[in-house]
């Protein structure tokens, strides 16, 4: 009998001190998931605004310069779909160097980089790299 009152007061306790673990465990799981998330966002962001400068009125040597300084960062946080994508986008703008590259490829490089960000922080998305648009705001003067 005593075996079993032993078992009666140490079940619950190590029952509960699993239960304890388990639910620590997961809690610090789904808090890094979402700081992770939170980060990659951020970061994407910054790739976000920073790909105007080659796209219409807004392209800019200075931003580009900042992209791409973000793009070799970018490395150690993108998904493979998002690397994959910013490396056609720069080999379109390597090998039409010195000219504008074709708007129709540029748009859909750009495009595919978003779907490639959007894919990675939402898991999906029925969006097409055509839907992603830049609008140039022309000032009035």
């Amino acid at each position: 009998m005593e075996m079993k009152d032993a078992l009666l007061v140490l079940l619950p306790i190590i029952a509960g001190l699993i239960s304890s673990y388990l639910t620590y465990y997961f809690a610090i799981k789904q808090k890094k998931s979402e700081a992770i998330l939170k980060f990659k966002e951020e970061k994407y962001a910054n790739l976000l605004v920073l790909l105007q400068g080659f796209v219409g009125t807004t392209v800019s040597a200075e931003t580009k310069r900042k992209f791409f300084e973000e793009q070799y960062k970018s490395w150690l946080y993108c998904s493979d779909d998002v690397v994959k994508a910013i490396n056609d986008m720069v080999e379109l703008v390597i090998t039409s160097r010195g000219s504008y590259p074709d708007p129709e490829k540029g748009r859909k490089a750009v495009g595919d980089i978003v779907i490639a960000m959007r894919k990675d922080l939402l898991g999906k998305t029925e969006l097409s790299p055509y839907d992603f648009r830049y609008i140039d705001v022309i000032e009035d003067k």
